[in-house]
C-alpha cells in the first residue's frame, strides 16, 4: 500500500524484473541526543542518564545478523552513522560496531564511513578513536555560528564550541561536512551569509545548507517562531548559492555543496535510488531483489526496538513497493540532483522503460521544468525552484 496521498500515472501493472541490483549502503541509527531540538523531526530521544550502549550494540549486531539473508553476498559501499547524536557513543563502542559490520558484511575496501557529530559532544580523544575505528568522513551539525540563533534553535553548543570542534575534527579527518541552516528566527540576509563565510574560513570539503522548515510534531510547529518571509528566505538561498559557487563548491543537490571529488557518496546512493539497509531504532531500508523492491521500518522507540530485536522481529512495518509507484519514487530522489541523471539509470533502478513516463517528461519539458536529451534528464533552474510542481506531473489524485 502506498504511503503517498497521490499515485503515479502512466505505468501499467507488470512484474518487476531487474537485470542487476543497485549499489548497497548501510545506515546505522543512534537514537539518543543530549537534548531534543525544537525544529527536529528525526527519530531522536533526549538521553536520560547513561545510554545503554552495551545493550544497544548487541541489538544492532543481532538486527544485522537477522537481515543478512536479504542482502547475502552483496558488497556494502558506504556506511552512515546517523541520529540522534552518534558522537555520544564512546570510541570503543563505535569500533566494536564497525568490527562486527566487517565480520558480517563484505565491506568495500574504499568504503565511505560517515559519522554525524554534535559540536557540544566533541572531545579530541574521542575523535581520534573514531578515526582509528575506521570513520573517514565526519559531519558536524554546526547550524549557525551566531550564538543568538543557536539559542533560538535549542542547540547545546556555542559559536566558540563550534569553531573548536571544527579545529579538532580537522586534526583527525580530511573529509568533513558542515551542516548549516538559514531562514532562522529573525535572521537577516547578512547574518545568513556571515554563517557561510565563517564556514568557508575552514575550507570544509562539503557543506549542507538547509532551509529551516516547520515540521509537524515538533515544538516549532506548535509554537512557531518569527521566521523570515518567503521572499527573504529565497534571497538567502540565492545569495548562499552564489557565494559558494565563487569559492569553487559544486551545488550538486538541493541542499548539498561539495569541493570537486568530495560529494557524499552515501547520500548520492539515496538520490540515485540505490539500496540501503537501515538498522537501529526507527531505521528505514529500501532493498531491491530481482523481482521486487522492499521497504522496511524498524521500531522507533529505543527500548521497544531492543525488545523487538530480542523477540527476533525488529521490523515494525514492511511492504513491497507497487510497480506503479517506482517511477515516482525514483523521480522524487533523482530530481533533487541538479545535474539530473543518465537516462539509462531510470530503467536500471526501476525496471521500467523510459517510454513509460514519456508523456510526463514531455509535459515537464514543455513547462520549462525539465531538460532531456538521449543521454541526460535534469531539472532546469525553474524545476529546481519548483521541485514539488515538477514532481506533481508524475502524479494524479487517487480519485
Amino acid at each position: 500500500m502506498s504511503t503517498h496521498p497521490l499515485q503515479p500515472v502512466g505505468i501499467k501493472a507488470q512484474a518487476v524484473n531487474f537485470q542487476a541490483l543497485p549499489p548497497l549502503s548501510l545506515y546505522i541509527h543512534i537514537p539518543w541526543c543530549v537534548r531534543k531540538c525544537p525544529y527536529c523531526d528525526f527519530n531522536s530521544h533526549a538521553a536520560r542518564g547513561a545510554i545503554p550502549e552495551k545493550q544497544y550494540v548487541a541489538a544492532l549486531v543481532r538486527d544485522l545478523e537477522m537481515a543478512l539473508p536479504l542482502i547475502w553476498g552483496r558488497k556494502v559501499y558506504t556506511v552512515f552513522f546517523g541520529g540522534g547524536t552518534p558522537s555520544l557513543l564512546s570510541g570503543e563502542v563505535l569500533a566494536e560496531i564497525l568490527r562486527q559490520v566487517r565480520m558480517l558484511l563484505p565491506l568495500d575496501i574504499n568504503a565511505e564511513i560517515t559519522l554525524e557529530a554534535n559540536p557540544g559532544t566533541v572531545e579530541a580523544d574521542k575523535f581520534a578513536r573514531f578515526r582509528e575505528a575506521g570513520v573517514n568522513r565526519l559531519s558536524l551539525g554546526i547550524q549557525s555560528f551566531n550564538d543568538t540563533h543557536l539559542q533560538a534553535l535549542g542547540r547545546i553548543h556555542s559559536s566558540a564550541e563550534a569553531r573548536s570542534a571544527i579545529g579538532i575534527a580537522q586534526q583527525h579527518f580530511d573529509n568533513i561536512n558542515l551542516d548549516l541552516m538559514y531562514a532562522l528566527p529573525q535572521q537577516t540576509l547578512e547574518e545568513a551569509l556571515q554563517d557561510v563565510q565563517t564556514a568557508l574560513q575552514y575550507r570544509p570539503q562539503h557543506l549542507s545548507c538547509y532551509h529551516l522548515t516547520l515540521e509537524p510534531n515538533t515544538l516549532f510547529a506548535h509554537q512557531p517562531p518569527p521566521l523570515p518571509d518567503d521572499d527573504a528566505s529565497s534571497d538567502m538561498q540565492l545569495a548562499i548559492e552564489a557565494l559558494l559557487a565563487t569559492h569553487g563548491y559544486q551545488h550538486y543537490e538541493t541542499s548539498a555543496f561539495a569541493q570537486p571529488g568530495r560529494r557524499s557518496r552515501h547520500n548520492l546512493n539515496y538520490w540515485q535510488f540505490g539500496d540501503y539497509l537501515g538498522i537501529g531504532a526507527g531505521a528505514h531500508s529500501k532493498l531491491s531483489f530481482h523481482d521486487k523492491v522492499l521497504r522496511q521500518a524498524r521500531y522507533k522507540q529505543p527500548q521497544a526496538y531492543m525488545e523487538a530485536v530480542a523477540r527476533g522481529e525488529p521490523v515494525q512495518d514492511e511492504h513491497e513497493v507497487a510497480h506503479a509507484e517506482l517511477a515516482f519514487e525514483f523521480m522524487m530522489n533523482a530530481l533533487r540532483l541538479n545535474e539530473g541523471f543518465d537516462s539509462t539509470l531510470f530503467q536500471e533502478r526501476t525496471s521500467l522503460p523510459l517510454l513509460s513516463i514519456r508523456r510526463e517528461l514531455d509535459a515537464a519539458e514543455k513547462r520549462g521544468l525539465l531538460f532531456q536529451d538521449h543521454k541526460k534528464i535534469a531539472p532546469t533552474e525553474a524545476g529546481r525552484r519548483f521541485l514539488n510542481d515538477l514532481l506533481q506531473l508524475f502524479l494524479h489524485d487517487k480519485a
